[in-house]
């Protein structure tokens, strides 16, 4: 059952999920607390947006169905923000639907909306949010249009990491779906490329650490 969230509540998503607390005071009072169960519709496609949805834990996808039954994600989410653009849509153009079992932070709509008209630091964090959000999408681009899978993975690592290292805590298949392969093919590159000395790969806790060597050679 949806149920409000406690100040206490807030400290430990927040201490968790440092975004959130740029979050005003009267958006989290009205912020409710979702449990979803895996392959729980949230929204349907069609349906006129109810809430700005911040996933905790758990996985929450944006889905299409092609003709022939097959699943098409548009959006795939293990934490923070998604389907922005319901911001301001009058429907949603696809499902919400839950990948597995998930926890998500519930906001109203137009209380959302209210308070990026209204509070002028929570307006600066949206816009902040949106441009990284855009820079993430154009390196995820231009890693896509890379044929080579070392080459996705290598690019990843560099875009999205820190002087050639990154922290991953996501499954390697949601991943393997962000790079676009499979995981089978993402397990034999990532072979590959630690046979290579190209590429460092340490398992610390529910996180992969992944770090780019200097001077490998080369495949």
């Amino acid at each position: 059952m949806d149920s409000h969230l406690t100040d206490g509540e807030w400290v430990t998503l927040i201490r968790a999920h440092p975004e959130l607390a740029s979050i005003p005071q009267r958006l989290r009072d009205d912020a409710t607390d979702v449990r979803a169960a895996t392959s729980d519709i949230l929204y349907h496609i069609g349906a006129k947006p109810k809430s700005m949805l911040f996933v905790v834990e758990g996985e929450i996808r944006l889905v299409r169905r092609a003709r022939n039954g097959a699943e098409i994600v548009l959006q795939r989410a293990t934490a923070g923000f998604l389907a922005e653009a319901s911001l301001d849509a009058t429907r949603y153009h696809c499902d919400v639907v839950a990948g597995r079992k998930s926890r998500i932070v519930a906001f109203p709509i137009e209380r959302f909306r209210n308070a990026l008209h209204d509070e002028e630091g929570f307006r600066d964090f949206w816009m902040m949010r949106l441009a990284r959000e855009l820079r993430k999408l154009r390196g995820q681009c231009e890693r896509l249009s890379l044929r080579g899978v070392a080459e996705r993975i290598e690019h990843y690592i560099e875009a999205e990491g820190n002087n050639g290292r990154i922290e991953l805590r996501q499954s390697k298949k949601a991943w393997a779906a962000e790079l676009g392969m499979t995981h089978e093919a993402l397990y034999r590159a990532l072979a590959r490329l630690v046979r290579a000395g190209r590429i460092q790969v340490q398992e610390r806790g529910d996180a992969l650490v992944l770090t780019i060597r200097a001077n490998a050679k080369q495949l």
